[in-house]
């Protein structure tokens, strides 16, 4: 408890019993450990801090190896030994240990989440042989959430509620948390709003509810937290990342990543901290720091999306195409329904001129449910940039329907590009009903009011001089019956023919 550990371990050097034995390896592993920690913050550069290590791992591991051979191993020890063996990147052999140590001591929860970060995907966990303990239920429960199969996660906590967990506020946390990996805003903060009701004291998970509280942009309730969890105790990782969120919601950069370099201090293997300080370092401009800060995340847990996510972010300002492609590709791995890395790749493809892969993406991004909606934006000007005007006006129709249909506001960011484009289109295909209801649209935007207008203008002088509307032309048409001017006539879309760029 005084970090004393080499102390420790002197003093425990001739017991016998297994926990005196756990005790004394465990003492001279976190030896090593502080050591490392000390020795990283005195390094100058990243290149040095990649090279310290844990100088008694390899000792510990011929120890452990001799005690495990002659099953001299209690569940402690070999929870040790599986951690030695990660340490030193022997994962296959830290598998079978740590499912080992579970079968032994299978109420030792460190040993199921050593296990869970282990695991890369569902197959591999098919394969494991786990003891057929109610614990295997919570752990299945974890590693659901954490591989993103969020469906099977709240099934399981579901499950465990209906056997009798229903007050546990572990599983409620953690119900909250597959909500925001989900990105169920409105349900994860209704869970924590009634998890703090229910136990207002907690610390853990609060980072992830500040988190939410940020996207939301939130200031008041995450000053509220903020101030909350620094009276209960500020010197609790969250708590700093808590406080790190706030004071980026205010754009006081600077102070949220002091913050988060101090919740490392507290825990140099603190996930969310190394990624939170990263998307700081990201707004500051300090693209080096930041591709550190994400590398260290990655080291932590190689499933944080975010972590590779934001080193695709920063490639991309550093204008290296190949380099953010990987990291996105990565991101897509772990998150193949996220909308964000569909059409992140698909700008990678773009600027690679791989034009093919690019509309497969935005389409694909489309296909999963667009989060900002502007997946066929950038479908639609591909399509424009190929010369494939039909092609884009399908995308442009689709894209306003999916702006009104959504309530959203107006002055959505590409609506008047929309409607720009399919007025000229329709101007070209001499569709002058179409083209002077889209152009009238035109007008209620400040960019493209003059071209509008402009436009009305033609249309207007083309009909003085005698000109009709085209019949023979079947172009596809959307205007919402609430929007159309003077009961414009429509025409039916048809179907968008996509078929050759769907993944």
């Amino acid at each position: 408890d005084l970090k004393e550990y080499d102390r420790a371990a002197y003093f425990l050097r001739g017991c016998k019993s297994q926990k005196a034995y756990f005790l004394y390896m465990y003492s001279r592993y976190l030896s090593g450990e502080k050591k490392k920690d000390d020795e990283t913050v005195d390094s100058l550069g990243p290149l040095e801090k990649g090279q310290v290590k844990n100088e008694a791992l390899r000792e510990l591991r011929v120890e452990l190896s001799k005690k495990h051979k002659a099953r001299e191993l209690d569940g402690f020890g070999l929870y040790l030994y599986g951690v030695v063996l990660r340490k030193l990147d022997l994962v296959k052999e830290a598998i079978d240990v740590f499912v080992e140590a579970a079968h032994v001591l299978p109420l030792h929860w460190g040993a199921w989440l050593e296990l869970c970060n282990l695991i890369t995907d569902k197959e591999m966990l098919k394969f494991l042989s786990l003891p057929d303990t109610w614990m295997k239920e919570f752990f299945l429960a974890h590693i659901y959430t954490e591989l993103q199969l969020i469906e099977e996660a709240l099934q399981k906590y579901q499950s465990l509620i209906d056997a009798g967990f229903s007050k546990s506020t572990y599983i409620i946390s953690q119900i909250a948390v597959a909500y925001h990996n989900i990105r169920d805003i409105d349900k994860a903060l209704s869970i924590f709003n009634e998890l703090r009701k229910q136990d207002p004291y907690r610390i853990e998970n609060m980072d992830t509810f500040s988190n939410l509280l940020y996207v939301r942009s939130m200031k008041p309730e995450l000053s509220y937290l903020a101030h909350n969890l620094c009276e209960i105790d500020k010197y609790r990782v969250e708590t700093c990342c808590v406080i790190g969120n706030y004071y980026s919601l205010r754009s006081q950069h600077e102070k949220a990543a002091l913050y988060f370099q101090r919740a490392l201090k507290l825990n140099p293997r603190y996930l969310g901290a190394w990624t939170l300080m990263g998307h700081e370092y990201m707004e500051m401009k300090n693209t080096s720091a930041a591709i550190q800060a994400y590398r260290h995340a990655i080291e932590v847990n190689k499933r944080d999306y975010r972590a590779w996510y934001g080193l695709g972010q920063t490639y991309e300002i550093l204008k290296m195409p190949f380099y953010c492609l990987y990291y996105y590709r990565r991101a897509h791995q772990l998150r193949p329904n996220d909308s964000r890395m569909l059409v992140a790749l698909g700008e990678c493809y773009e600027k690679l001129n791989q034009l093919v892969e690019a509309k497969k993406c935005y389409w694909r991004a489309y296909a999963v449910g667009d989060v900002e909606k502007m997946a066929l934006v950038k479908l639609a000007k591909l399509h424009e940039q190929l010369n494939e005007s039909e092609q884009a006006a399908q995308c442009y129709i689709k894209y306003i329907q999916d702006i009104y249909s959504c309530g959203e506001i107006v002055e959505h960011l590409e609506v008047s590009t929309a409607f720009r484009y399919l007025a000229q289109y329709y101007f070209k295909c001499k569709l002058w009903d179409e083209a002077s209801a889209c152009a009238q649209k035109c007008c209620a935007f400040n960019d493209t009011r003059e071209e509008g207008k402009a436009l009305l203008r033609q249309i207007l002088q083309l009909r003085n001089q005698g000109e009709t509307s085209s019949t023979d032309i079947t172009a596809p048409f959307f205007l919402p019956a609430s929007l159309s001017a003077n009961n414009t006539p429509t025409r039916r879309v048809s179907p968008l023919n996509l078929s050759s760029v769907t993944p």
